[in-house]
């Protein structure tokens, strides 16, 4: 099992994503600490949709669904006194 910085990753993302597609395990650690480890998925048929590919890895640890439906309170917009964003990005830009 390999281990690599999250700064050597971003670096070499492309490279790291290949060795794990070969089926080699990477701990990805952050000023030495071990956070997450990238492993290869199982293969998950093409044509499923989203609610199979979350359930097939669910099924396989990789991930938990919500046990319930939640609901989210409406947007309600807030009004602020003063100039907008965007006449304060100009404003600034002069």
């Amino acid at each position: 099992m390999q281990t690599v910085g999250v700064r050597e990753l971003k670096n070499r993302l492309t490279h790291y994503l290949g060795e794990v597609k070969n089926g080699e395990n990477i701990v990805v650690t952050d000023r030495g600490n071990p956070v997450a480890i990238m492993h290869r998925l199982d293969k998950i048929e093409k044509n499923a949709g989203l609610d199979e590919r979350l359930a097939a890895l669910a099924a396989q640890g990789h991930l938990r669904l919500p046990t319930s439906k939640g609901t989210c309170s409406p947007f309600t917009p807030v009004h602020l006194d003063g100039e907008s964003l965007s006449e304060t990005v100009i404003r600034e830009r002069r």
